[in-house]
């Protein structure tokens, strides 16, 4: 995943995503230094979509003015049903994805485990996930899928399955997701069919869609690490740099 080249194609946003509107001078500027920072650490093609790690780097720190506004967005909800870790952990890593693409999957399966032993175990780490879906109506399904089945606090179960080796080619359409429910032991098949029809889960993937567009996220899967932007599936160095830097400079 180190590679600085893609085969990525361009997509242009889903018809659902529309950017948030910002009125006030702090909130546009931590828009359009976001969006900088997103930039500076991309890779040098600057396909916009599902692209690859650039290089083993830690992102550049973002500027001051613009870092305690992406920090905020950490929620720390305890009652977040897509996130792990103690909600007052001093790092937080924020993960934009789409469950259709595939360099989400390789972070999921070979990058986010190491993180959750290393860190989210010992209290240092607290994962977030944001539903950014970019490649369309089945991307949009299986992000209220995954929401869905948080309800029933199989999110992570859900998570695994959605990114196992193979299961994006098999689509997302509604008895994949009904087969992908099943696998990841959602006891109430009905409930979850109707949470994911819902408005409220219509609401949450807008909240979340609408966070990173107005942060300047193009595309998956994006990172902050403590409001330090990471873009792309970078190799697992990269993260554990900054998740340790994070945390050093949360203890001064």
């Amino acid at each position: 995943m180190s590679s600085s080249k893609t085969n990525s194609k361009t997509r242009t946003r889903t018809s659902t995503a529309k950017p948030l509107l910002i009125s006030a001078g702090v909130a546009l500027a931590a828009v359009t230094l976001g969006l900088v920072s997103w930039q500076a650490t991309a890779p040098a093609d600057k396909t916009p979509v599902d692209k690859a790690s650039a290089g083993s780097a830690p992102a550049a720190a973002p500027r001051s003015d613009t870092s305690a506004a992406l920090m905020a967005l950490a929620r720390r909800e305890p009652g977040d049903k897509l996130a792990v870790g103690r909600p007052d952990a001093p790092v937080v890593l924020i993960e934009y994805s789409d469950f259709k693409c595939g360099y989400c999957g390789k972070f999921a399966r070979d990058t986010e485990p190491e993180l959750v032993k290393k860190y989210v175990d010992n209290g240092t780490l607290r994962i977030e996930w944001r539903n950014f879906p970019i490649f369309g109506a089945e991307s949009e399904a299986a992000a209220r899928a995954a929401w869905a089945a948080g309800q029933q606090d199989r999110f992570a179960a859900f998570h695994a399955a959605a990114y196992a080796d193979g299961s994006k080619e098999k689509g997302f359409a509604e008895p994949r997701l009904l087969e992908l429910a099943r696998e990841a032991g959602v006891p109430d098949i009905e409930r979850f069919k109707a949470d994911m029809a819902g408005e409220e889960a219509a609401a949450a993937l807008k909240k979340d869609q609408e966070e990173g567009y107005r942060i300047g996220v193009t595309s998956t899967p994006s990172f902050l690490v403590n409001g330090r932007p990471i873009a792309g599936a970078q190799p697992l160095g990269a993260f554990t740099a900054a998740i340790e830097q994070a945390g050093a400079a949360a203890k001064r």
